[in-house]
């Protein structure tokens, strides 16, 4: 941008008086242009702001050209308006990027770590080191060492610099953005770190409150860190605060005991699944048994409460405990109606089509291959009339 805005000069000032001076459309959205703006355009790792726009809710920023496009959820007319960030989520960002400056800075400066990336997410933000990998004791030294320089409270201050200028300084910098030119911006944490940067950033190191260190892994040859800084550091101790509350109520013991007792129910959780999968494949067993003895060469049997597993379990069975038989299996529960249809390889009846005759009959819709077909229906009202279907394609061949 050519011209410098209030979100550059002032970071603090969230409401401003100004100007629309050009509206448009853009992919199917409304924007605008301000005479001047607090909202900050997306870019450098950091998301834009959001807010009003008079009426208008501001839901997008961007650079086009020299322009900041303010991208609405409607159109405003040109003039006079009063444009209003979302502080909280400003100050989140100024938080979140000051303390990617501090730990960028304290991570090359004392352990010789680079900053190839950086990324404010929405709950947590990351950065990528140039180092193979990040130890536990690795990761402690280094939020102890970013702790210490925010209890230092050193002065935050933005300056623009001539390219003459510019080359005479020791700057961190990853490059200029491709086809820069003019007045280079630059961010200075006092007596830590000088860095060419365009975002948003707090008065002093004091303000970030803190920083937590989440994780690191392996990303590109280096190493992502994951962290979170100031309020989102408070309202994920709040949130952790509240689970382990619930968690307390739940399993009836304390904080140091809750992953120990968690796993010991989950095993018995486990132990009771596998004995009912047991339990179902027994029934399943004695279930096909009894229809195989069933008279007739077409049989239909109903189970309430099961679902398609079970009626596939049974169904298994069924082809070489009785070849000559073909069965229509229903079932009914909470989630809807099943049916399945499967024949014994002595049976000549198409069972791919009699299976979609049966679908029609029962309202249904269904698929399968070889000697089984299942699906779902609205109902089994005409369960009967599906049976007795199935007996006369059976008889007839």
């Amino acid at each position: 941008m050519s011209r410098v805005h209030l979100f550059e000069l002032d970071p603090y000032r969230a409401r401003v008086e100004t100007e629309v001076v050009e509206t448009g459309s853009e992919g199917g959205r409304p924007f605008a242009v301000l005479s001047d703006t607090v909202f900050y355009p997306e870019g450098g790792g950091q998301p834009c702001d959001r807010g009003t726009l008079g009426a208008a809710r501001v839901l997008d920023v961007r650079c086009q050209g020299n322009a900041v496009r303010h991208f609405l959820d409607r159109e405003v007319p040109r003039g006079p308006a009063t444009a209003a960030l979302e502080w909280e989520r400003r100050f989140d960002h100024m938080q979140q990027h000051t303390g990617q400056h501090l730990l960028t800075a304290v991570a090359q400066d004392r352990f010789a770590w680079e900053t190839t990336a950086f990324h404010l997410g929405e709950r947590v933000s990351d950065i990528e080191l140039a180092v193979a990998s990040l130890g536990e004791r690795q990761l402690l030294e280094l939020e102890e060492a970013a702790m210490a320089e925010v209890r230092a409270a050193r002065l935050v201050s933005s300056r623009r610099v001539t390219p003459e200028q510019f080359a005479t300084l020791v700057v961190r910098t990853r490059g200029l953005p491709a086809g820069h030119s003019g007045d280079v911006r630059l961010v200075e944490i006092a007596g830590l770190d000088l860095n060419t940067c365009g975002g948003t950033h707090l008065r002093s190191t004091a303000e970030v409150e803190a920083i937590k260190l989440l994780g690191a892994e392996p990303m590109r040859g280096g190493t992502r860190l994951t962290w979170v800084a100031g309020g989102r550091l408070r309202s994920r101790l709040a949130a952790h605060e509240a689970r382990s509350a619930a968690l307390r109520a739940l399993l009836g013991a304390p904080d140091d005991e809750l992953a120990g007792v968690a796993g010991a129910k989950l095993r018995q959780l486990q132990e009771t699944e596998k004995r009912a999968r047991d339990l179902e494949d027994e029934l399943a067993e004695a279930t096909a048994a009894a229809l195989a003895a069933r008279p007739g060469a077409a049989v239909g049997a109903h189970f309430d409460g099961h679902e398609m597993p079970f009626l596939q379990r049974v169904a298994k069975r069924l082809p070489g405990a009785a070849p000559e038989k073909a069965f229509l299996l229903t079932a009914s529960s909470a989630s809807g109606a099943s049916f399945l249809l499967v024949a014994g390889d002595s049976v000549a009846a198409d069972v791919q089509a009699a299976g979609r005759e049966l679908a029609g009959i029962l309202g249904g819709r269904g698929g399968g291959s070889g000697r089984l077909f299942h699906g779902k229906a609205p109902s089994l009202a005409a369960r009967d009339a599906a049976l007795a279907c199935l007996a006369e394609l059976v008889a007839r061949r």
